[in-house]
């Protein structure tokens, strides 16, 4: 109680500066709706700046999905309404404010095409910006962050509130990796890291950070949902973007992509792919004062990815839309490696790893579509249905020297996904100012995973060794959602409210099966672990592990918005949510190793419930604006890391999972983005966290090169951590076609089970300049210039141990971008599933 205390004074002091216009009600409001001339059909996206007549900007606003504008705040007197989009001629008319008309409807305004204009195509902005919408802050890529790196891993740090692990690729928002990526609105079986490491840079339009999701959307994900919305050519007539980049520090990476539209008549045909080859090192350090040891880590990935997409947009009627889609991703890979343990006071320890790991998978997926419109504007019912396969064959040779290793094995796992997802959506504004919205959801989710492993050992009387298996498991895991919400929106003039109720029922099994090659198991269990909450039978050689959770649950949302003037804006909002184990989690089968380290996942997990509480303030700051918010969780059934010494080798030591008691998490954040004069702009943020995380670790009380079970000590531990993050992006303006950035990022000393993680900082330039008239930009960035970027760590459990971690930080990028073909818009509008907003179709996802 005292932590919510805290944030609610925090909050109220952020927001103390904000001022309501004494003088609003001398201020008048403009309404109207864009339409082509031509197709009659509205225009979203449209810009409104409402000028001086001297040509000074007062104001101003963007249409909506539907065409429609609502600009206030327009002060008494005369002024003139500016409206222009790419590829039609500017509309200009003048509007007077009087105290007997503070109302103007300026009702169809239609839109001509700019035959002049039909050769250009969207042009990305030049500078990203970030706007505080109801329920997500929505990140505008612009060519200044694109500059950043190839790939969408390389812009993520740049990103509020938004993390990625450098050595796993893991994401993080809020300081909590229990979050969904999507791209366009939809799941993907790919793993997210090697998702992030393959979308192009330049391919993102948009970023969408949800934190506090409404129950319109799936509710997994503690701290809520990352979606990235790419490019799409909605153009008429042939279009395209083709992309080149390569960045080197020690090993090249390149990637290249191209997307391509034609829309003609009641048929919009699209297509991309997109190239990524990289080689990345990484390397690092572990000393252990108790044994005197420390160990070396050496890897190189070399990784190659093809994604295509190919789909059509069947236009019947103004009512009618069929839409179809397939996405194919190809991918190999590998990594290698060594890991080198040195043991000073006694050399005949010493122990070396060296491993292969090779990958290949492949992901498909197959899209349906249909939507109609009724008659009443924003009245519509959708059916989408789309089905997802993922394919991971994965190789791993081990080979070892030293005194405590002497056989090398090998492991091969085969994995098999497939999810099935249907939804249907409607959609009805009951009014202007209210809407309902309801949908039906299935999503059918099964991964199979079957490892083999083989142990060689040297004969003296075979050279060449003979191969010993181990035994072989086959993990089954399925997983049925069926839900079913309703939201309900109302607004006022300056209040308005979001309520709604998402309901689950969930099916989930479990299902592992060990097969003993060598002879029969028996019937006595003494010898096998066994977990409580998972059923284990003995079938000759075969052991047999079962585990089933059935639940139904309830997810409500509320959101609430003050807007007392135009530059004032209140948010508060509540939901639940949950955060169902994932794969790597529940899954028993090893997922790394090394000589003194294995990873595990355990079966019988079950989900974890987030109730989260948010408040945000924005103010309009005329050249900018100023997001503040705090954030406080409380979390029931944590799942975090649970540490245990290895039985069989006391001096290892096993990484696995486990469900805790409730906790709660608390944070503030801030960021704004400015535009000082007209050379200079920049996006800052800061961000705080704190959580309290619980796990179990095990230590040795008397560590050393002979300890026994006797001397293993476990504790249930607690720690409280605090992070904070700092970010700044500078983007310089020196002529009109050549642009400077600068990009400064510090995040704070923290805490984890095992370790004192020491801050971390860093600073990437890039510059870019524009070419063929617009068409076309270059852009150069050296990222880490002070070679300031390693995560180094200091902990004790399970033992005293320092180290650190290095990456190829220092990468120097240089990218090429062009874009051809002329049209002008024309869009399908489609629903992007998990995200309320509309989108036309194409590129590379």
């Amino acid at each position: 109680m005292k932590q919510l205390t805290l944030l609610v004074v925090l909050f109220f002091g952020l927001t103390s500066f904000a001022a309501i216009n004494p003088d609003s009600e001398r201020l008048g409001k403009i309404t109207g709706t864009v339409i082509d001339a031509s197709l009659n059909e509205p225009i979203p996206y449209v810009t409104i700046a409402v000028q001086t007549l001297e040509g000074d900007i007062i104001t101003g606003g963007v249409t909506n999905d539907n065409g429609v504008f609502t600009i206030e705040e327009i002060p008494e007197g005369k002024s003139k309404v500016s409206i222009q989009y790419i590829g039609y001629k500017t509309y200009s008319t003048e509007i007077e404010i009087s105290r007997s008309n503070r109302n103007l409807d300026l009702g169809r305004i239609l839109l001509e095409e700019d035959i002049a204009a039909l050769d250009e195509v969207t042009v990305t902005a030049e500078r990203t910006t970030i706007q505080q919408k109801l329920d997500r802050k929505v990140i505008t890529v612009g060519k200044d962050l694109t500059t950043s790196g190839p790939t969408a891993s390389d812009i993520m740090n740049n990103l509020p509130s938004v993390s990625v692990d450098q050595q796993t690729g893991a994401l993080s928002l809020r300081g909590n990796q229990n979050v969904r990526v999507m791209v366009d609105g939809k799941l993907s079986n790919i793993p997210v890291a090697q998702l992030l490491k393959q979308i192009p840079s330049t391919s993102i339009k948009q970023i969408e950070l949800i934190t506090n999701p409404s129950a319109k959307y799936n509710p997994e994900g503690m701290s809520g949902i990352v979606n990235i919305i790419l490019h799409k050519n909605v153009t008429i007539g042939f279009n395209g973007n083709a992309n080149i980049g390569l960045a080197y520090e020690r090993q090249p990476k390149f990637n290249s992509s191209v997307d391509m539209n034609y829309r003609n008549g009641k048929f919009n045909f699209y297509g991309s792919w997109g190239y990524n080859t990289s080689q990345n090192e990484n390397y690092g350090n572990l000393f252990r004062s108790d044994d005197n040891s420390e160990q070396f880590f050496n890897f190189l990935d070399d990784n190659q990815s093809n994604l295509y997409k190919v789909g059509i947009d069947f236009y019947l009627n103004d009512k009618n839309t069929i839409s179809v889609f397939t996405n194919q991703n190809v991918y190999e890979g590998g990594t290698k490696g060594t890991t080198d343990i040195l043991f000073y006071d006694d050399l005949a320890f010493n122990q070396f790893q060296n491993f292969f790991n090779g990958v290949e998978n492949m992901s498909s997926q197959y899209n349906f579509n249909y939507k109609l419109d009724f008659d009443k504007e924003g009245h519509n019912i959708e059916l989408e249905a789309d089905y997802n396969t993922f394919e991971n064959d994965e190789d791993a040779n081990f080979a070892f020297e030293g005194a405590a290793f002497s056989n090398d094995y090998m492991d091969f796992v085969d994995t098999e996904r497939d999810r099935i997802t249907v939804n249907l959506d409607y959609v009805n504004p009951l009014s202007d100012k209210s809407k309902i919205e309801a949908g039906l959801q299935a999503r059918l989710f099964n991964s199979d995973i079957e490892r083999t492993s083989g142990q060689f050992v040297v004969n003296p009387f075979d050279l060449e060794g003979s191969q010993i298996l181990s035994p072989s498991t086959d993990f089954d895991y399925s997983r049925d959602i069926y839900s079913a919400y309703v939201t309900y929106s109302k607004g006022w003039e300056k209040f308005s409210v979001q309520v709604g109720v998402r309901a689950e029922s969930v099916d989930v099994i479990a299902d592992t099966e060990e097969i003993f090659e060598d002879g029969v198991v028996g019937s006595d269990l003494s010898n096998i672990d066994t977990d409580p909450n998972v059923n284990v039978t003995v079938d000759g050689n075969k052991v047999l592990r079962n585990f089933e959770n059935d639940y139904i649950e309830l997810y409500p949302s509320a959101f609430f918005t003050y807007t007392p003037s135009e530059k004032n804006q209140f948010q508060l909002s509540y939901s639940r949510r949950v955060d169902r184990p994932g794969l790597e989690q529940v899954n028993p089968i090893r997922e790394w190793s090394t000589p003194l380290i294995s990873s595990f996942g355990k079966t019988s997990l079950v989900p974890q419930f987030t109730s989260s509480i948010e408040a945000n303030y924005t103010r309009n700051l005329g050249k900018g604006s100023l997001t503040a918010g705090v954030f406080y969780r409380n979390i029931t059934d944590e799942i975090s890391r649970a540490v245990f010494v290895d039985r069989t080798d006391l001096n290892r030591v096993i990484l696995t999972y486990d469900n805790f008691d409730d906790t709660n998490a608390y944070g503030l954040e801030v960021s704004g983005n400015y535009r000082p004069t007209k050379w200079w702009s920049f996006n800052a943020s800061f961000d705080l966290y704190n959580q309290t995380q619980k796990g179990i670790t095990e230590r040795l009380d008397n560590p050393g090169q002979n300890p026994t079970t006797a001397d293993i000590i476990t504790e249930v531990v607690e720690v409280d951590n605090t992070a904070w993050n700092l970010r700044m992006f500078n983007n310089f303006k020196v002529t009109k076609d050549f642009s400077l950035s600068a990009f400064g990022f510090y995040r704070g000393q923290n805490r984890n089970l095992q370790f004192e993680v020491e801050p971390m900082y860093f600073v990437n330039l890039g510059a870019r300049y524009n070419l063929w008239d617009g068409k076309g930009t270059f852009s150069l960035n050296v990222n880490d210039i002070f070679n300031t970027m390693q995560f180094a760590f200091d902990g004790q459990r399970p033992f005293a141990q320092t180290g650190s971690f290095n990456w190829e930080s220092g990468t120097v990028f240089a990218g090429l971008s062009y874009r051809f073909g002329g049209g002008k818009y024309r869009a399908k509008s489609r629903k992007r599933r998990d995200n309320d907003e509309k989108s036309g179709s194409g590129g590379i996802f």
